[in-house]
């Protein structure tokens, strides 16, 4: 048999990146075992979130434009016409809206009424805020709640989406079973989010921005020292690209699919309950 390359000895320069290299290979073991627990407490305590959050909301929009260079405009959009080619929804729920940006694009998929929930009061007042400005607050309706404990009877909804917000879930594979249970069979789940590149020099790139230059900025815009902070650490604990398919395999869904956004600094994940 040949020898496994990633076991041939480094020797001094060479060193170095050989440690770096078991320890990611460790780290990821890691993450595919703990997919097999009951529970995949990927994100802090959700008391946690809120008064995060609560605390960046007047800023949050700038600061994603900003630090995305207007590319979350485009990925939402992108998200949205997912949605659009899979299927036709008159109800759609937006877990982890925010200040409801996700919300406002779906708009251009015709529903009936959509429903915005978070668990960041400020984030919603902003929101709010945003929608009587452009005159849409009869269309999208946005209310506080839990991804852990949506307040919704089983299967209200034949399409339920969230933007940036899985990786804040406390529990991940709680909330999409709860995403999974207020949708009506056949419905669909979109998820957009960060993930991880693979290939260089994008993904050393992105590690410097990510843990570099993206915390300083958030710091001087906002004045949250914490809060951009934990964004890199949350990307880095996120299960994304295969690993989140298996999670949403593991919540009920069916068709598990990724479609990776500029490089694979994002990723659109869909599925469907049967």
């Amino acid at each position: 048999m040949p020898p496994d390359p990633e076991m041939i000895h480094y020797t001094g320069e060479k060193s170095g990146e050989f440690r770096a290299l078991m320890q990611e290979k460790k780290q990821r073991i890691s993450d595919l075992e703990s997919m097999h627990d009951k529970t995949i407490k990927n994100g802090p305590p959700a008391e946690q979130v809120e008064k995060m959050f609560d605390s960046i909301s007047k800023h949050y929009d700038l600061l994603n434009h900003l630090l995305s260079l207007g590319t979350d405009r485009l990925w939402r959009r992108k998200a949205v016409s997912r949605i659009g080619s899979s299927c036709t929804p008159v109800r759609i729920l937006d877990v982890a809206t925010g200040t409801g940006d996700l919300a406002i694009e779906a708009l251009s998929l015709g529903p009936e009424k959509i429903t915005g929930i978070d668990i960041s009061t400020s984030m919603l007042e902003e929101g709010r805020r945003k929608l009587e400005r452009m005159g849409l607050t009869d269309r999208i309706e946005l209310m506080k709640g839990d991804a852990s404990s949506i307040g919704f009877a089983e299967g209200t909804f034949d399409a339920v989406m969230s933007a940036f917000g899985v990786r804040n879930f406390e529990d991940t594979l709680a909330g999409l079973k709860e995403m999974h249970r207020v949708l009506k069979p056949g419905g669909m789940i979109m998820v957009l989010e960060f993930s991880r590149p693979s290939w260089f020099p994008l993904k050393q790139i992105y590690g410097f921005y990510f843990r570099r230059i993206l915390p300083g900025i958030g710091r001087k815009v906002s004045g949250d020292p914490s809060a951009y902070t934990y964004l890199p650490e949350s990307v880095m604990k996120f299960p994304d690209n295969e690993e989140f398919l298996e999670v949403l395999t593991r919540a009920g869904f069916t068709r598990a699919g990724q479609e990776k956004l500029s490089g694979g600094i994002a990723s659109i994940y869909t599925g469907f309950r049967p």
